[in-house]
């Protein structure tokens, strides 16, 4: 496979008689190119060519397995077109590294699937659930983004819809954020479902047991699978559902070229497919949103007064010195009292208290004491931070480097101060203001599941919630203004699922569950968690896109490279009469950059804008002129992503 722009073509190579039977499309062989050998794939076989001029022979077939199926390939071809980039690229993250010997090892025999008996009681909460139901039993494609209630067990909804989806005979494929999403998921479907026709595939599987494991999905023995991000390319026959959860996850979008997105792969294989599907979540990004409001999927949405009898009670408090000089415990741990208050009340009732703090580690960002100026390292100009209580300096979070004696640069002050304080030192400061109680932590390489239902502070980072047995009795949020004063075009959407993640973890307001928000209570993004409204959200977030011409209301590139570069691409693509340049503009030094740019030159930002319409067509035309710069050879690298996920 060339992953080369300008090479991203097939080409037509002779096969002897002895290879003939095995060389047959979707298989791997090696052939000779440009005077060395390379992997590649048998896309089709013909006893014509169009070539003029001299065939080289086939080297040899790699194995005799189908691995490029032609769903496979479609999907594959439909991705490099929609993200701008290489089959190659996209092949890659579709197709997993061969094991020869798994590949000889007997696939065991296939037996019709046991589903057990699925109840959609639960899924009558919610509008058109039912009607869902019957769409898939009768192999219908049905599609629909699922606004799970508070407290829901999605993995319990997303197993009963699945088994539903295999004991009409079809094939499900299920996309989740993470290993723990991947782990819940597979132990609620093996309850109605066979467990040898249950498939996880994830990352943290070594290379064989996952080519053990993909081999059983394309040889049909697997009915249901479950994975991250890149098993939504996985070969499931005969796919009649495609699940995505908590597609608001940034996990999900593929740090890879050509950095596709799972959920927007996903959907394009239900559509290819003619396939049904669902996109579920405690809250809704815009972009299922858009999915709504075009009608391409219905809403599955409980009433109002079931949201609400469902729902912890939520309020909004302001941090102010105020409540500090009322509370000195409240000081010490950086709590308004009102929330210091619903912490005791939980603990006192036996029940857990959740802390979400946004950063981890000790103090993750330092300033002067005196004019406010971040702290940055003198060698690579990264943030500074306290690793611990103990350390003799602070550290730079990019390079490592450490700085024992801090003076600011501007000032010559060498007084500092926490910008904001991460999860281990929250953890020491709810110690003092709670003696006596257990303080947990959960974040970063230690990440905890479950916590029992007994009296306890649990702090933990966005994600690495536990999920503490009959629920907390209370959640305290923490630095709002470090999630939602990010300069991020997702920064709100991104917050209101963090907190509505936490938040459906606490029991309802009846039981005595509260959620307590340290933020301004005018923001829109807080009153949204307030009235738990994520469907309101996400509308005003489309409708404020629709407004200033970005995602998803419009399709952008960001185009990232030297200055130079950069411009030269942009001329040399035909862009569409609808597209709009904007910039450039610096990156800084801590950014991504294109693979092969040196780590001190300047590089550039720019993006282009077109209607929805003009999408495949804005894509097409930088992919070309990708190619054609790629053939020069001195060109410096370029990166080209289609709807990136964070814009700035």
């Amino acid at each position: 496979m060339l992953s080369v722009p300008h090479l991203d073509r097939e080409f037509d190579y002779l096969v002897t008689a002895e290879q003939s039977d095995d060389a047959q499309p979707g298989v791997r062989v090696r052939v000779r190119f440009h005077g060395r050998l390379v992997d590649a794939f048998i896309l089709e076989r013909r006893s014509e060519t169009d070539h003029v001029g001299r065939l080289g022979w086939l080297d040899r077939v790699v194995s005799g397995e189908r691995v490029l199926t032609p769903d496979v390939r479609r999907l594959v071809d439909a991705v490099a077109a929609r993200y701008a980039g290489t089959r190659a690229d996209v092949l890659r993250l579709a197709i997993p590294p061969r094991h020869a010997n798994v590949e000889k090892e007997t696939p065991a025999e296939l037996t019709p699937p046991t589903v057990a008996p699925v109840d959609t009681e639960r899924w009558a909460e919610y509008g058109r659930g039912e009607q869902f139901f019957t769409a898939i039993r009768e192999g219908r494609a049905a599609r629909a983004v699922w606004q799970a209630l508070p407290g829901e067990r999605w993995a319990d909804r997303l197993a009963e819809v699945a088994a539903a989806t295999v004991d009409a005979g079809r094939g499900v494929l299920a996309i989740v954020p993470d290993q723990r999403d991947v782990d819940t998921l597979h132990h609620a479907c093996v309850r109605f479902v066979d467990e040898s026709r249950v498939v996880a595939l994830s990352a943290g599987l070594g290379p064989s047991q996952r080519y053990r494991r993909w081999l059983s999905v394309l040889r049909g023995s697997a009915r249901l699978v479950i994975g991250t991000r890149s098993a939504v390319f996985a070969p499931v026959a005969d796919l009649g559902l495609v699940l995505v959860w908590d597609d608001g996850d940034d996990t999900l979008s593929e740090p890879r070229a050509p950095y596709p997105h799972a959920r927007e792969v996903g959907m394009l294989r239900a559509h290819q497919l003619r396939c049904a599907a669902m996109i579920g979540g405690y809250s809704r990004t815009a972009e299922a949103q858009a999915m709504v409001r075009s009608r391409w999927a219905h809403d599955l949405t409980a009433a109002r007064p079931l949201v609400r009898s469902r729902a912890p009670r939520v309020i909004a408090l302001e941090e102010s010195a105020y409540t500090h000089e009322r509370d000195p415990a409240a000081h010490s741990a950086r709590l308004p009292s009102m929330a210091l208050q619903a912490a005791r009340s939980a603990l006192d009732a036996g029940r857990p208290v959740l802390v979400q703090v946004p950063r981890r580690g000790y103090v993750p960002a330092l300033a002067c004491g005196r004019c406010r100026t971040i702290a940055r390292c003198r060698h690579c100009t990264g943030p500074l931070s306290l690793p611990d209580r103990d350390a003799a300096g602070a550290v730079c979070r990019w390079c490592g480097r450490e700085e024992v004696a801090l003076r600011c640069a501007r000032c010559g002050s060498d007084a500092v101060r926490a910008v904001v304080v991460g999860a281990r030192r929250t953890a020491e400061e709810l110690g003092r203001a709670f003696p006596g109680t257990c303080v947990v932590t959960s974040g970063g390489d230690t990440v905890i599941s479950t916590v029992p239902g007994d009296p306890a502070l649990v702090v933990a980072t966005p994600g690495a919630e536990p999920v503490a047995t009959g629920g907390y009795g209370a959640a305290l949020l923490l630095d709002a203004w470090a999630l939602l004063g990010r300069q991020d075009l997702r920064a709100a959407e991104d917050t209101l699922r963090r907190w509505m993640a936490a938040a459906t973890l606490v029991r309802s307001g009846g039981d005595g569950g509260v959620v307590a928000a340290v933020a301004e209570s005018t923001v829109s993004t807080v009153q949204a968690l307030i009235r738990w409204d994520p469907v309101g959200h996400a509308q005003a977030e489309l409708d404020a896109r629709d407004e200033v011409g970005l995602p998803p209301a419009v399709h952008m590139a960001a185009v990232d490279g030297a200055p130079e570069a950069v411009v030269t691409l942009l001329q040399t693509a035909e862009l569409p009469d609808s597209a709009n340049v904007l910039g450039p503009v610096d990156l800084p030094l801590g950014a991504r950059r294109p693979p092969g740019t040196p780590a001190t030159s300047p590089v550039n930002r720019m993006l282009v804008r077109v209607p929805r319409i003009d999408g495949l067509e804005l894509a097409a035309a930088l992919r070309r002129a990708t190619g054609v710069l790629s053939a020069r050879h001195d060109q410096q690298p370029v990166r080209v992503q289609m709807d990136p996920l964070h814009i700035g």
